[in-house]
């Protein structure tokens, strides 16, 4: 039987009262090389359990494939490590995350066909968990409780009282999770109100809350939904996430600490989110959609009690000092920061533009209308669409249905304008110069909606197109997830400026590896990769201005960087700096 048991008190661990004192910490945000000192540094601040998402996008990306389970997604090394450290895990599988994670986590192959009703009973839906956790599962089960592992409770789905009312779907998680030898205690996950507390709870389950303030009020609305059994903050929010184009959002430390000491006065037990946040690395960010589209930075810091880089930040030693008062926080110094790497500045001298080669890097698929993202089975990065004008002269491109997410228009070569989802853009005048004039749409996936209705929007371009009402046939589009760069023909670059989209390659030497953070001054928007590891995201309009550079990313010796710069540039190099810039700050 699981240890980790429920009394009208409390949680009970091996018979004894237990107090849950967790962090979240996403072992897919984090370099695998850095896990084990994350989670040494969890345990300094006093944390018994530390709590993670799991991502179903990430590990079956394939419906017929095998499971991923290496590298950033070794999930038995980690849950491995974190018994050895000592903590007890906290495990959230979903299958929907949110997280801020590119669609909530749901593999794109699956809300490919949106005839299924996510999120709810409809067989096609579970049928996919089903045979997901059929083999997800059985590399997990050695690391549950009852065989002797580190993982004491599970989670069913993710604020679904947020969502939707289908208590059959709920119920079928449930029987998935304990068909499948899952022992463990399960619980469930809603903002506190009675809504969602309602509608996201499953009877005989345990139901926590989340919230990051007002703890006597959350707690009582909680209290009132489950009127006995442990009383638990699963995500006490101690920060937040950022937006492109908002501000970099931070909690002053000594408000969320008084936070933290009133729950644990209270008796209640906590999952602080974030501990620490990571990184979305490569084009793994979420959006957010509500009255616009908004995508999520690269950078997952939360203002978490761990920085992004891993060093210890302010709320980490007054949570520290908090947990003191109330449970055993080991007799060992509190970490210091890393040592980071000296500045160094990146000369790039070599270049290739993108719409030239598309086709050295992804065959083009033949169209009458252009197809979605997801029609031509690219699940993130961009696509090129390719085609020609018959007419010459003045007029209006109409993009029926907009564009999914960022469209950059050229017309034999030349940028004629920027279309984007968030301001809901449909239209664009150009200048048509000669009969056969070659039209290309450049469209960028900036992220799948993690919450709320939205999950699963289509990405590329959504319907026809058409010039002066006319339709334009006949399109040659390029997926381009641009997972492997081998191909990019780079030469040495003579030109001052580069009018175009276009890869940028330089080298740097290193000494001894250290984090590092790469700064763009000069650049636009797109995406940078140092020795082939996709780092993710830069854009000028902030609030994000540097990337964070994991030490295990470099080499002794020399090292490639590669910039894929989106728009017009004169910049020629990079710096890599040794502080981190996440713009302005929003104090809530």
């Amino acid at each position: 039987m699981s240890s980790l048991t429920t009394s009208p008190d409390g949680f009970l661990l091996h018979g004894e009262p237990f107090r849950i004192i967790s962090g979240a910490m996403h072992y897919f945000r984090i370099h695998p090389d850095q896990w084990a000192d994350r989670l040494r540094k969890a345990r300094l601040m006093g944390l018994n359990s530390v709590e993670t998402y799991v991502p179903w996008n990430l590990h079956q990306p394939d419906p017929d494939g095998p499971l991923v389970l290496d590298g950033f997604l070794d999930l038995p090394r980690y849950l491995s490590l974190a018994r050895d450290e000592g903590l007890h895990v906290l495990l959230r599988p979903g299958p929907f995350i949110c997280a801020e994670w590119d669609d909530g986590g749901l593999p794109a192959w699956l809300i490919a066909d949106h005839d299924i009703r996510l999120r709810t009973s409809d067989p096609r839906f579970t049928g996919a968990i089903d045979r997901y956790l059929d083999v997800l599962l059985p590399p997990l089960l050695p690391h549950m409780a009852a065989a002797g592992g580190p993982v004491i409770a599970v989670q069913v789905e993710n604020e679904y009282g947020a969502y939707g009312d289908d208590s059959a779907y709920l119920k079928h998680l449930e029987q998935a999770f304990r068909s499948r030898g899952v022992e463990e205690l399960l619980f469930t996950c809603d903002q506190a109100n009675p809504e969602h507390l309602a509608t996201g709870g499953l009877p005989g389950v345990l139901a926590t809350a989340t919230f990051g303030s007002r703890v006597d009020q959350n707690l009582a609305e909680l209290r009132r939904h489950q009127p006995e059994g442990p009383l638990m903050c699963a995500e006490f929010w101690i920060g937040w996430f950022d937006h492109w184009g908002g501000p970099h959002h931070v909690r002053d430390a000594a408000d969320a600490a008084a936070d933290l000491d009133r729950l644990l006065s209270a008796g209640a037990s906590v999952n602080i989110y974030m501990f620490h946040g990571g990184t979305n690395f490569g084009f793994t960010n979420g959006a957010n959609h509500k009255y616009a589209y908004e995508p999520t930075v690269t950078s997952y810091d939360y203002d978490a009690a761990l920085t992004e880089c891993g060093d210890p930040g302010p709320k980490y030693h007054a949570f520290r000092e908090v947990i003191a008062r109330h449970a055993p926080v080991p007799d060992e110094p509190a970490p210091a920061p890393a040592i980071k790497l000296p500045p160094v500045i990146v000369e790039l001298d070599r270049r290739a533009p993108l719409l030239p080669h598309a086709s050295t890097l992804a065959e083009p698929v033949r169209t009458d209308d252009p197809a979605t993202m997801n029609g031509l089975g690219l699940q993130t990065g961009y696509a090129l669409y390719r085609t020609t004008f018959e007419a010459a002269g003045d007029g209006l491109l109409h993009f029926a249905g907009g564009v999914g997410d960022r469209a950059q228009v050229f017309v034999d070569g030349a940028p004629v304008g920027v279309l984007e989802r968030e301001r809901h853009d449909e239209t664009l005048p150009v200048r048509v110069p000669r009969p056969g004039a070659t039209l290309e749409v450049l469209v960028e996936n900036m992220g799948g909606v993690n919450y709320g209705p939205r999950i699963g929007a289509p990405k590329g371009l959504l319907g026809p197109v058409s010039f002066n009402g006319i339709p334009l046939h006949g399109w040659d589009c390029h997926p381009l997830p641009l997972d492997s760069l081998d191909a990019v023909p780079f030469e040495p670059s003579d030109a001052p400026t580069a009018a175009e989209p276009a890869f940028h390659h330089g080298t740097f030497d290193v000494d001894t590896p250290a984090d590092t953070f790469l700064a763009l001054p000069g650049w636009t928007k797109g995406q940078a990769w140092i020795n082939g590891f996709h780092l993710g995201r830069y854009w000028n309009r902030g609030p994000q201005h540097t990337l964070y550079v994991p030490a295990p990313v470099l080499r002794p010796g020399t090292n490639d960087l590669v910039v894929l710069e989106l728009h017009a540039t004169t910049a020629t190099r990079a710096q890599l700096t040794d502080t981190a810039d996440l713009g302005p700050e929003n104090t809530w």
